[in-house]
C-alpha cells in the first residue's frame, strides 16, 4: 500500500529561541522585500492613483453613541503595528532577561555598537537640516530593519558565523530600545493630560497583576487594548501601548522545571505501560488523556512571555509588517521626486543610514573594545562588523515609520520615503558584498 501521508519528524534537540528568532526575522525580510516591491509597482502602474487611495478610505466601530473611525493606513500604522510594537517589547524583555543583554559582558558590545549607529546618523541628519522643514526627521536615520538586515544574512548561507546574527540581532534590539525612546520623547503631539491619567491607571493596574502573580494571559490583552485606545485618544503615540504592555507580561512560569520532568516522566511511563492486551480504542483513549495532561503542564512551565511571543511572532513576520510595507511604501516616483533626492531631507537621511550607521557601529563599538568595556565574538572580525553595520542602515520599515511622525507634509513625506528606499538599498548591497568577501564556508 502506497502512504501518502509523510510522517514528520519528532524533535530530538532542543531549539533556541534566539536563532528560532532570527530563523523567522530572516525569512520574514524576504515576504517583506517581495511586498515592498509590489507596492512600488503597483504605485507606479496605471493603478497608481486608485491603490493609494484605497489606503485613505474610513473604517469606523461604532457601538451607540460611541465611535472611533480612521483611515486604512491609520488602523494599521496606529492598531496593527502596535501589535508589533507588543512582540518587540517581549522580545527586548526577554533578551533583557535571559537573552544577550542579560549580562553585562554580552550585553555591552552590542549597546555600544547601537548607541553609535543611533547617534551618528542622527548628527549627520542634524548637520544638513539645522533648519528648514526638515528639522524634526533627525531621528528617521537612527532606525534598523532587522528583519530586511537577517533577510540579506540569509542569503549568505553557513557562511555567517551564528554569533555575527545574534551580534546584529542584539544591535537591533538596542536600536528598537532607542526607537521607542524617542518616539515617546520627541514625537508625540499635543497631550489629553485625562485620557494620559486614564492609561496610567490602567498601567498601574497591570503590574499589580504582574506582583500578585496573574498569569490570565486573556485578562493582560483585555487591559492592553484599553490602554491601547486611552493613548490613541491622549495624543502619545498609541503603538507604544504595546511596548508598554510587553514589560508587564510575566516572564515567570506557573512551575518549576524540575516538578515538569517529574511529571511528565510520570505521565510517559504510564502511557508507555498501557497493556499489549488493550483494544485499539483504549490505547487510543489512554495515549490522548496522557498527551491532554503533558500539553497542560506543558503551559504550566512555559511563561506567558514566552508563549505569547511564540503565538504572535509569525503573524507579525509574515503579515503585520509585510502589510505595513504593501500599504506605506506605495510611492509614486518621478523627475519631480528624483530631482529633490539631493535637498537637505533625503541627504541627510541617505548619508545618514548608508554612512552614518555603518561609521557609528564600526567606531562605538571599537572604541569598547579598546576600552576594555567589551568584548568582540573570537570568530567574528572587524570587517564582518563593518558588513553588519552597513546592514544596519536598512532602516526601512522603522524609518518608514518614524518619517510618518516627523513629517506631515506629503510631498516632504514622500521625499523621505525614497530617501530611505535608496539607502536601504545601496547599504544592503555594499553590506553584502562586505560579508560575502570576508565570510568563508565552514570546514
Amino acid at each position: 500500500m502506497i502512504q501518502f501521508i509523510k510522517r514528520k519528524r519528532l524533535l530530538e534537540r532542543i531549539k533556541d529561541p534566539l536563532v528560532e528568532f532570527v530563523r523567522l526575522e530572516a525569512f520574514g525580510g524576504i515576504v517583506l522585500m517581495v511586498f515592498t516591491l509590489l507596492a512600488l509597482g503597483i504605485a507606479n502602474s496605471t493603478m497608481g492613483e486608485e491603490f493609494l487611495a484605497h489606503w485613505e478610505k474610513y473604517v469606523g466601530l461604532h457601538f451607540g453613541d460611541w465611535e472611533l473611525s480612521k483611515t486604512l493606513i491609520h488602523w494599521i500604522n496606529d492598531g496593527l503595528m502596535a501589535i508589533f510594537f507588543f512582540v518587540v517589547g517581549l522580545e527586548i524583555k526577554r533578551e533583557m532577561l535571559t537573552g544577550g543583554l542579560s549580562s553585562f559582558k554580552n550585553a555591552t558590545l552590542p549597546i555600544f555598537a547601537a548607541i553609535g549607529g543611533m547617534l551618528v546618523p542622527a548628527l549627520i541628519y542634524v548637520y544638513f537640516n539645522q533648519t528648514g522643514a526638515g528639522t524634526h526627521g533627525w531621528g528617521v536615520p537612527m532606525a534598523t530593519d532587522i528583519a530586511f538586515a537577517l533577510g540579506i544574512l540569509i542569503l549568505l548561507g553557513n557562511k555567517i558565523p551564528v554569533s555575527l546574527k545574534l551580534l546584529l540581532t542584539s544591535i537591533a534590539i538596542v536600536d528598537d530600545i532607542g526607537a521607542v525612546i524617542v518616539i515617546a520623547l520627541f514625537y508625540t503631539s499635543e497631550i489629553d493630560w485625562m485620557y494620559l491619567i486614564y492609561g496610567g491607571g490602567i498601567y498601574a493596574l497591570l503590574w499589580c497583576l504582574n506582583l500578585i502573580k496573574v498569569r490570565s494571559i486573556p485578562v493582560y490583552l483585555f487591559l492592553g487594548l484599553l490602554l491601547w485606545y486611552v493613548m490613541l485618544k491622549s495624543g502619545v503615540h498609541a503603538t507604544l501601548a504595546g511596548i508598554l504592555l510587553a514589560l508587564t507580561i510575566p516572564a515567570r512560569a506557573n512551575s518549576e522545571v524540575f516538578e515538569f520532568i517529574k511529571s511528565g516522566t510520570s505521565l510517559l511511563t504510564q502511557m508507555g505501560n498501557v497493556s499489549a492486551e488493550s483494544s485499539i480504542a483504549e490505547k487510543d483513549k489512554h495515549t490522548q488523556s496522557s498527551v491532554e495532561a503533558i500539553e497542560e503542564n506543558c503551559k504550566e512551565v512555559i511563561s506567558p512571555l514566552q508563549r505569547l511571543e511564540h503565538a504572535l511572532h509569525p503573524w507579525v513576520a509574515y503579515l503585520i509588517v509585510p502589510l505595513f510595507a504593501f500599504s506605506n511604501a506605495g510611492i509614486i516616483i518621478d523627475n519631480q521626486l528624483l530631482g529633490q533626492v539631493f535637498e537637505p531631507i533625503s541627504l541627510g537621511i541617505i548619508l545618514g543610514l548608508f554612512i552614518g550607521k555603518p561609521l557609528g557601529i564600526y567606531l562605538f563599538a571599537l572604541a569598547g573594545v579598546r576600552l576594555g568595556f567589551a568584548q568582540k565574538p573570537i570568530d567574528v572580525c572587524w570587517a564582518q562588523i563593518i558588513g553588519i553595520g552597513f546592514l544596519g542602515g536598512i532602516g526601512f520599515t522603522m524609518s518608514f515609520f518614524v518619517s510618518q511622525l516627523a513629517f506631515t507634509d506629503p510631498a516632504v513625506l514622500s521625499l523621505a520615503k525614497i530617501a530611505v528606499l535608496i539607502a536601504s538599498v545601496l547599504s544592503g548591497l555594499i553590506g553584502f558584498l562586505i560579508l560575502k568577501f570576508y565570510s568563508q564556508e565552514p570546514k
